[in-house]
């Protein structure tokens, strides 16, 4: 019978099987050490997206900025209903201009 195999086929099949363990049990380790921080960060590590999807698209940082002039009347509402000061309206008002 004729050997079809090279002397280091042995080798190189355990080099490859032994870095496959290795590449697994890193992906294990790393999972088991975030999901540890989560929980102790107070986190669902299994809806842990979809918990940071629901505040950003509550939160007003995705929220289209109402027009200039909206907000011009609502500091104007703030100061007639006594909310806020004369100082602090034209404070308001400045930085609404200047597009803050």
């Amino acid at each position: 019978m004729v050997d079809t195999f090279s002397p280091a086929f042995p080798v190189v099949f355990i080099v490859i099987a032994a870095f496959i363990a290795i590449v697994f049990v890193f992906v294990i380790v790393t999972l088991v050490r975030n999901v540890g921080k989560a929980k102790r960060q107070g986190i669902d590590p299994f809806t842990a997206q979809t918990d940071i999807t629901a505040k950003l698209l509550k939160s007003d940082l995705l929220a289209a900025k109402k027009p200039m002039a909206e907000r011009l009347a609502e500091v104007d509402a703030l100061l007639a209903a006594g909310t806020i000061s004369a100082d602090e309206h034209r404070a308001a008002r400045a930085a609404i201009l200047a597009g803050d």
